[in-house]
């Protein structure tokens, strides 16, 4: 890793944000996609990024093996809403920390995210059903260690079933509506309750 690769990783980061912006724009979140992941381009992300670049995972990951943990990915996730690790905090209750439930915009910019962060490390080998493959790798995980709010975790869960099943347009659709709050739609003959949850 001793080489940087400032061009690849803006390339592979700024083609990355592209194709959340478009598909933000698709589910009807359009101005909020123009900020996504914005903090990449800082010193803090993008050094480290072209340091570690691989082109076929995230950075971090090799910065994680280098030193056991991820600087650039705690200054990340702690700009970005989007990430579900950004929503913890200190529950008085239990007196740990404890996830929160995501708002229902940044659920929608979290599946924006994952399915094009599928596109990107999967290049020709992408499908519909990938970023859903990719999510239940690490299901159990994220669950028994109470790093998602369940619910937040079933909502996205929901939707890349959803894409996996049915594809992106019927899913953009949905998502269109369940963002503005409507109860039911109709897509391709059949309704879908946007109320799931």
């Amino acid at each position: 890793m001793g080489q940087y690769h400032f061009f690849r990783h803006f390339k592979t980061i700024t083609k990355h944000r592209h194709q959340v912006i478009r598909h933000c724009f698709k589910a009807g979140i359009g101005f909020q996609g123009l900020f996504h992941d914005l903090s990449k381009y800082s010193p803090s992300e993008f050094i480290v990024g072209a340091k570690y670049y691989q082109g076929s995972r995230s950075p971090n990951e090799g910065e994680r093996e280098d030193y056991g943990y991820s600087k650039a990915w705690i200054h990340h996730k702690g700009r970005n809403r989007h990430h579900f690790e950004y929503w913890m905090d200190y529950n008085p209750k239990t007196e740990k920390l404890s996830p929160v439930k995501m708002p229902k915009r940044y659920v929608i910019e979290m599946f924006c995210d994952r399915v094009a962060a599928g596109k990107i490390y999967n290049g020709s080998g992408y499908r519909d059903d990938s970023p859903l493959k990719y999510f239940n790798g690490a299901k159990k995980r994220r669950l028994e260690n109470q790093m998602i709010h369940p619910e937040t975790s079933a909502q996205l869960e929901y939707l890349l079933k959803m894409l996996a099943r049915y594809g992106e347009k019927r899913t953009f659709a949905f998502l269109r509506a369940w963002g503005k709050g409507v109860v039911q739609i109709k897509i391709g003959g059949k309704k879908e309750n946007t109320k799931f949850f």
